[in-house]
């Protein structure tokens, strides 16, 4: 509902929210409609019997049993009728079905703790699918909370020392307000999040993405995404050219350099060609390659050491660390490397969209925790 620009109810979108506003705004009808009676009736008669008025007085109506039966029966009927209603959406409310897809819910001062079956975890963001019931097992670490999605007219306390549950289906995809509606301390107008409604299939993938929209990348991926990126593709191909000899099975091998020297390829060898490429120059080659010293993160250096690895090989190597538990395809092979890259590389260096804020107006936020990290 909504006038003009000015929303005077949240979205309705889970399969609660058509039968609550019903019952809501039945009680709201008759709420004003009886109080509308009332009143009026109220005003009319101190105006018509006020002191001094000639209003007929000679017969005063001391009890009337059709008036009397009226306003008891009537309203009794209407409060049964609302308490049915009522009771029958608490008690459906309050039985989740057994298919229902159980998320875990930790609340604590001040933010949302939220984790899937599979191990994802969420920081005052809940992922739910479309269509299908899911059902919130939920416990306070600290005070009482309140977890409360208005879009879906689902809310339930969030106790210290014990389990509450709460469940719904989310009927329309998109993104909608949580907030605790409990008062927990100073910064609880903060402790407020938001539930990402999203469609079965996009919702299958992004949890088996690890909470990803999509896979994470192996730090073989990363380090593909990055060797094209600043254009060593330009030079380092399949097979040593004029311009620059070919880094394809490079690791653990014997390099030659120019004045003599040699040394095998390791990590450490690699770095250092990385960054600081005249340090040792192949032999037969000038000093033509940029200088990457002060350019490059350690992490940068990382990826592009462990895609140099695989350069060549004739399978991609499985990722080589752990920086990130659901990792995704590795490396694209060295007859590949140069021109396509894995789809989700797409991902690299790209900010996460439900990351918490770590910083509001200047000030640490207080939900700064959640940047420590999804793999704690």
């Amino acid at each position: 509902m909504q006038f003009t620009n000015f929303p005077l109810a949240p979205p309705s979108a889970s399969n609660f929210s058509q039968e609550y506003d019903v019952l809501f705004y039945t009680l709201t009808g008759l709420t004003v409609f009886f109080t509308l009676v009332v009143s009026v009736a109220v005003i009319f008669f101190a105006i018509r019997y006020r002191q001094g008025t000639k209003a007929d007085r000679s017969r005063p109506m001391y009890e009337n049993l059709f008036l009397e039966l009226t306003w008891t029966i009537v309203p009794l009927v209407l409060g049964l009728v609302m308490f049915y209603f009522g009771t029958s959406l608490y008690v459906k409310m309050r039985t989740p079905p057994r298919n229902s897809t159980e998320i875990f819910v930790i609340g604590k001062q001040w933010m949302w703790h939220v984790q899937h079956g599979n191990g994802v975890r969420e920081n005052n963001t809940l992922h739910v699918p479309v269509g299908q019931p899911v059902k919130l097992t939920m416990i306070s670490q600290d005070v009482l909370h309140a977890f409360y999605i208005p879009a879906f007219r689902v809310q339930e306390h969030v106790v210290p020392g014990r389990y509450t549950q709460l469940w719904f289906t989310a009927t329309q995809a998109g993104e909608y307000h949580l907030f605790c509606n409990m008062y927990c301390g100073t910064q609880h107008s903060e402790m407020g999040g938001k539930v990402v409604a999203m469609p079965p299939k996009e919702f299958a993938e992004w949890l088996a993405n690890g909470g990803q929209s999509v896979a994470p990348m192996s730090m073989e991926q990363a380090g593909a995404k990055l060797f094209n990126k600043v254009g060593c593709n330009n030079c380092h191909g399949a097979e040593d050219t004029l311009r620059a000899p070919s880094l394809n099975g490079i690791f653990g091998k014997r390099r030659v350099f120019a004045d003599g020297t040699s040394l095998i390829a390791d990590e450490e060898y690699m770095r250092s060609s990385i960054l600081r490429p005249y340090d040792h120059i192949t032999a037969g080659y000038g000093q033509t390659m940029p200088v990457y010293e002060g350019q490059l993160t350690e992490e940068d250096v990382l990826n592009l050491v462990a895609y140099m690895k695989v350069m060549g090989t004739s399978s991609p190597n499985p990722p080589t660390s752990n920086i990130n538990r659901h990792s995704g395809p590795s490396a694209v092979s060295g007859s590949n490397e140069a021109t396509s890259l894995a789809a989700n590389a797409a991902q690299w260096n790209t900010a996460d969209p439900d990351a918490t804020p770590t910083r509001r107006v200047g000030s640490p936020a207080v939900g700064a925790v959640a940047a420590q990290g999804r793999n704690r």
